[in-house]
């Protein structure tokens, strides 16, 4: 055997304990072992690395203390739990020694202030009002000459546009709109459009056609300027006023397009019926809006994660007014858990289920969790998951960890959740970093 084959043997087999010692039990749960972790301070986190020998831990103890230690070091079992409890909020560092010598690992410790939150349940009502005027349709305009036209496909405005200034001014009522269109075939003058796109702001002439038949002057495009509906408050922060609901994007009902908000508001509503869901037809709840002259918060913010915003009281009919505390997504676990909702009137109920799945996320992403709902009674009433009821807060082992989002239209007993993080972060309640994740004052 010359040397070439030899160095080549010798490389197979070598590339073979490699790859056997990353297959080895040992090296996947040294590998499990983060170089990072985040908590609350006053939260106890359980750590289980199932390695088979002891260590040598170093720690800040007025920062973070092991086992309810408070010496600066001391051993541990690594193939026993471990607990960490954090003191007060700042960084630091856990150094593991294997056998008090060799150097196994360093953890970087980030520990944020307490937070606790209200957790929702109520069914809410929803007004929206855009910030302009949004395009979500052409008709076709007959002139006294009988051709068909449709001025603003003419002019390039497509589905989904949100035509924020008209002639230089800005709008965002649908009756303005008719009052500009009618000054402007009366005098022969174009509009000049402003309109957003994709998030680039560009703008068009535009004609307005007279219609022979209704002696009016029209755009030829249907056009909304706000939408309602209904669905479920997720938690409400009393430390900083502000809530968060739905765990998903309102959009447009024809164009599904994400309504970009000028002003809204959530009022009471109170749930009076519910169509069940049945494979491959979702469901919905049915309610009406209560105390409409009374305005629970408004909305300020619809991003994929919900809509949020201020408000000023602890909403009523909570299922409990105690706080609770809050998740990092890291910590949501697959196992049982449960949903606050309403199924009648305004009276929010706790009820069991399943979180079968649970996505690794490190940054803001939907589709965090996938839950079964496994409550009878629930299952008996609702069929499963139902519109109106996404925003409900999924609560494990006594924390807030998430909110119901979508349904699975073939399986409607199952369906996505969305990890409580993000919607803290949307809130402006947690701040986004990287390295940190401070509270911050809403924004």
């Amino acid at each position: 055997m010359n040397s070439n084959q030899r160095k080549r043997w010798f490389g197979l087999l070598l590339v073979f304990f490699v790859c056997m010692l990353g297959l080895s039990a040992p090296f996947q749960r040294y590998a499990a072992v983060p170089n990072e972790l985040r908590m609350f301070a006053g939260q106890m986190k359980r750590l289980q690395y199932g390695v088979p020998v002891h260590a040598e831990v170093t720690v800040d103890p007025q920062m973070l203390q092991i086992n309810g230690s408070t010496s600066k070091s001391l051993s541990v079992n690594l193939n026993e739990p471990m607990s960490l409890q954090p003191h007060q909020s700042g960084q630091t560092q856990v150094k593991m020694k294997l056998f008090g010598k060799i150097p196994f690992k360093t953890v970087k410790v980030n520990v944020v202030p307490d937070l606790r939150v209200i957790p929702g349940g109520q069914t809410i009502g929803v007004k929206v009002k855009s910030a302009g005027i949004l395009v979500v349709g052409h008709h076709q305009v007959e002139g006294k000459d009988g051709m068909k036209q449709s001025p603003g496909e003419a002019a390039g405005l497509r589905l989904g546009d949100l035509i924020v200034k008209i002639n230089g001014s800005p709008i965002n009522e649908v009756h303005k709109v008719a009052e500009l269109t009618d000054r402007a075939g009366t005098d022969n003058k174009p509009l000049n459009v402003v309109y957003k796109r994709g998030g680039q702001l560009s703008q068009t002439s535009l004609n307005p056609a007279y219609d022979a038949e209704d002696k009016v002057w029209r755009l030829g495009l249907y056009i909304r300027d706000s939408a309602a509906g209904v669905g479920t408050l997720t938690f409400y922060a009393p430390d900083q006023g502000v809530y968060g609901a739905l765990g998903h994007v309102i959009t447009d009902m024809d164009t599904q397009t994400p309504i970009e908000v000028g002003e809204g508001q959530i009022l009471q509503s109170s749930v009076t019926s519910i169509n069940k869901s049945q494979n491959g037809e979702p469901g919905s709840k049915l309610a009406h809006f209560v105390k409409e002259g009374k305005i629970l918060g408004s909305i300020e913010r619809n991003t994929p994660f919900g809509i949020f915003g201020k408000m000023n009281e602890t909403p009523t009919h909570s299922y409990s007014e105690r706080s609770v505390p809050v998740a990092f997504a890291e910590d949501v676990n697959e196992g049982p858990a449960q949903i606050l909702t309403v199924l009648n009137g305004q009276k929010v109920e706790r009820f069991n289920i399943e979180i079968t799945h649970v996505s690794k996320q490190s940054g803001p992403a939907t589709k965090g969790m996938v839950i079964k709902i496994t409550d009878k009674r629930l299952l008996n009433k609702t069929g499963g998951i139902v519109q109106g009821m996404s925003g409900s807060p999924i609560i494990q082992n006594g924390k807030l960890v998430g909110a119901v989002t979508h349904v699975f239209v073939n399986d409607p007993s199952s369906g996505y959740g969305c990890f409580i993080e993000w919607m803290l972060q949307d809130a402006g309640v947690l701040l986004r970093s990287k390295d940190t994740s401070w509270l911050g004052e809403a924004a």
